[in-house]
């Protein structure tokens, strides 16, 4: 199996069941050599003493196989959340396991994780609409171009073996809508052996006694030398901690590996992911005062479903030469059910005003995908040539039903077809005995969308065509000190809803700045520090006082990130995370506000203790106040819908034991505390309930217990 660095080099285990995974250790900034076994980031260049070097073959995935080293090597802002710190931070949700990484806002929606709001340096969190997020490299959006918001999220927790965050540095090779960077969640490796695993979760809400269950099983290994397969069933049922919030999710994955040749590898993928909810909503300030576990909202839920299936062709000719060759296609259906008061009297979404209508939002999609890649190595040059084509076709309905005499009616319904081509190059030239590599590189992306109104009978096309350099830089200045620095220019498409209704609407475009550095102080510890700045050129928001979009023109996003990690004892690990944040409005009645939701301050410490089969860990984190409205609202408005949101302490708590069965088993029960302190904060509306006070999940309670074997 071949494994991957940053336009690197790896070796392919000899035979398949090669017992451990390659990981890369440092050759140069560009290149990397696996071998078996973890390697600390701050080892890695510890001399080892004389070893024969394995066959080195080229891979060209700029991300690499997210090893320690491929991180500590990587030419961008990067950190990676790896399954020991999944398990061990007593993390509930994938929400909770990004809360630590640097430059990350959470907006927890329904405290159960079945729709993430996840944003990065102070970009809109609301609907993850401003970061690639990808599964296994895959795009997960419903619709990668034309539907970028995530309103239908098909991972769940226990099914994810890491999560690769990329803040900077990738756009080139992974777009559109990369303006806050790419999170890869990856999926949980076939292990080389046949292993079973199975866990059981079970959530306790301390102010409800809501029950929320956990539930979650793997199988999985070699059938023969040449053909791997496994099969993942994680099953979410129960109760988030507020009225209205009862959960089922069905989330089933199978993969397949096969290996023809030496030279040869398919990897294949099918998934179907289910999801049926009540969404509490949004309370008024009134009502969140009196019972923030209450619902106003008893209309709104979510039900959703998909399928996807992704195939990957990896074929090494020789050593200087890979093609990659990956494909995708999906189907889903996702609809939003909630209310409206359209009597006139008040917004729409007035938690405090009873409904006259309840409206279903149905969202169909059919998308496919092809990109194929090669990427060759010529001297000190890597160059790397890939395409891609996606196509998408999006029924976009809304219906209405009113309340009092029952009356169904067709408000929407939307037909788009998009048709989206890539083009990328990228160039690794390494100097200075490989100590130095810069790589320049070009993406052009062409969009062409058309849009059909059944109702009305109006039809639009809408054209894109942007060209998006990059350059980055890295240097290995000392076997000690790493830097980096990089500038690449980012792309959002016009979205759907956009292309409907009149105003100033543009693609979104940005470039991102980094300038940062990683240092190992000594063989227990390392620091780094990342400079960025995001500079947006068009900012399109929506004004629903009149129903239009509006382009804000510039914005301005700039910051600094610090981290430092410490072991100073065998069975002690320390991290400390700060970043300040910087935005600002730069155009029109807004000029000199910050951008809604961009907390400039916010600071995570964690701990963790392993002492024999018995491991403990704490993790706070303090995020400072900040604004919901682009207005800089101080004073909360009467419904909630505007006003500065409250800065708030977290504390999360777990302990775990592992405990030794028969036959190589293993059992490992554990306890977790999630917002230990029970700290009372709250977000604005999102999406379907806009209006109000959004309660985040209080002080809950999971108990778990994991075999394998």
């Amino acid at each position: 199996m071949t494994q991957t660095g940053e336009s690197g080099t790896c070796f392919k285990p000899m035979g398949r069941k090669a017992g451990c995974l390659p990981v890369p250790t440092v050759l140069s900034v560009s290149i990397g050599l696996c071998v078996c076994g973890a390697v600390p980031v701050w080892a890695a260049s510890e001399p080892a003493g004389p070893q024969l070097l394995p066959e080195m073959h080229v891979v060209g995935d700029w991300l690499g196989d997210g090893s320690a080293q491929a991180v500590a090597t990587y030419s961008g802002a990067r950190n990676v959340v790896d399954d020991e710190t999944l398990r061990e931070s007593g993390a509930r949700t994938l929400e909770d396991a990004l809360r630590s990484v640097p430059s990350i806002t959470i907006l927890d929606e329904t405290g159960t994780g079945i729709l993430p709001n996840i944003g990065v340096r102070g970009l809109s969190p609301f609907r993850s609409e401003r970061v690639q997020v990808l599964q296994d490299g895959y795009p997960i959006a419903i619709g990668p171009y034309s539907n970028i918001g995530l309103s239908l999220f098909p991972i769940t927790m226990q099914s994810i073996e890491s999560i690769d965050v990329v803040r900077g540095g990738a756009a080139v090779h992974y777009g559109p809508n990369n303006v806050g960077g790419v999170l890869n969640f990856k999926t949980r490796a076939i292990p080389t052996e046949t292993a079973h695993q199975f866990r059981q979760g079970v959530t306790v809400a301390e102010s409800t006694g809501n029950l929320l269950s956990d539930t979650y099983y793997r199988v999985g290994g070699f059938a023969r030398d040449d053909l791997a397969v496994q099969f993942q069933a994680n099953l979410l049922r129960g109760d988030g901690e507020r009225d209205r919030a009862a959960t089922e999710v069905s989330n089933f994955i199978a993969d397949v590996n096969y290996f023809p040749s030496a030279t040869q590898e398919w990897r294949a993928q099918l998934q179907y992911y289910q999801v049926e909810a009540d969404l509490p909503g949004a309370l008024s300030p009134a009502a969140y005062q009196a019972d923030r576990t209450q619902s106003q909202r008893p209309y709104d839920a979510f039900d959703a479903d998909m399928l996807r299936g992704t195939a990957t062709w990896v074929f090494t000719p020789n050593d200087d030469t890979e093609f990659v060759w990956r494909n995708f296609v999906h189907k889903a259906d996702r609809t939003f059910f909630f209310g409206q008061n359209l009597s006139g009297s008040g917004h729409w979404a007035d938690p405090s005003l009873p409904s006259t209508h309840v409206a279903d939002s149905p969202r169909r999609f059919t998308v496919l995908g092809t990109e194929p890649r090669m990427t060759r190595r010529m001297g000190n040059h890597t160059l790397t040539l890939g395409a891609r084509y996606v196509k998408e076709d999006v029924n976009f309905d809304v219906n209405r039903r009113e309340l009092a005499t029952g009356a169904y009616s067709v408000a929407r319904d939307w037909r788009f077809d998009t048709d989206a081509y890539a083009l990328y190059a990228s160039d690794t030239i390494r100097l200075l005995q490989d100590r130095l590599s810069v790589t320049p590189g070009l993406r052009y992306e062409n969009v062409r969308m058309t849009y059909a109104n059944s109702v009305s009978g109006a039809r639009d096309t809408n054209k894109a065509s942007e060209l998006l350099p990059g350059l980055t830089v890295g240097f290995q200045a000392t076997d000690a000190l790493f830097a980096f620095a990089n500038a690449q220019r980012s792309l959002v498409p016009v979205q759907t809803a956009q292309v409907t209704r009149e105003g100033d609407v543009a693609n979104e475009t940005a470039w991102n700045y980094e300038l940062g550095a990683r240092y190992r102080i000594n063989a227990a510890s390392e620091a780094s520090a990342t400079l960025f700045r995001i500079d947006y050129e068009d900012q399109i928001q929506f004004n629903r006082s009149n129903s239009r979009f509006e382009n804000l023109g510039e914005t301005r996003h700039q910051g600094l990130e610090l981290e430092w990690a410490a072991k100073p004892h065998k069975d002690v690990g320390v991290r400390v995370v700060y970043t300040y944040l910087d935005s600002e409005q730069l155009n029109g009645a807004n000029a000199g506000n910050d951008t809604p939701n961009a907390p400039p301050h916010r600071l995570s410490v964690s701990a963790d203790l392993d002492r024999g089969p018995w491991d403990f860990n704490i993790t706070g984190q303090y995020v400072a106040e900040s604004y919901s409205d682009a207005a800089n609202t101080e004073q909360e408005t009467s419904d909630g819908s505007a006003g500065k949101l409250p800065a708030y302490t977290l504390v999360n708590a777990r302990v775990g034991r592992d405990l030794k069965l028969g036959g190589g088993a293993n059992l490992n029960l554990s306890l977790a505390a999630t917002n230990l302190l029970d700290q009372d904060y709250y977000f604005r509306g999102v999406d379907v309930s806009p209006v109000g006070r959004l309660p985040a999940p209080g002080r809950a309670f999971t108990a778990a217990a994991e075999v394998t074997w």
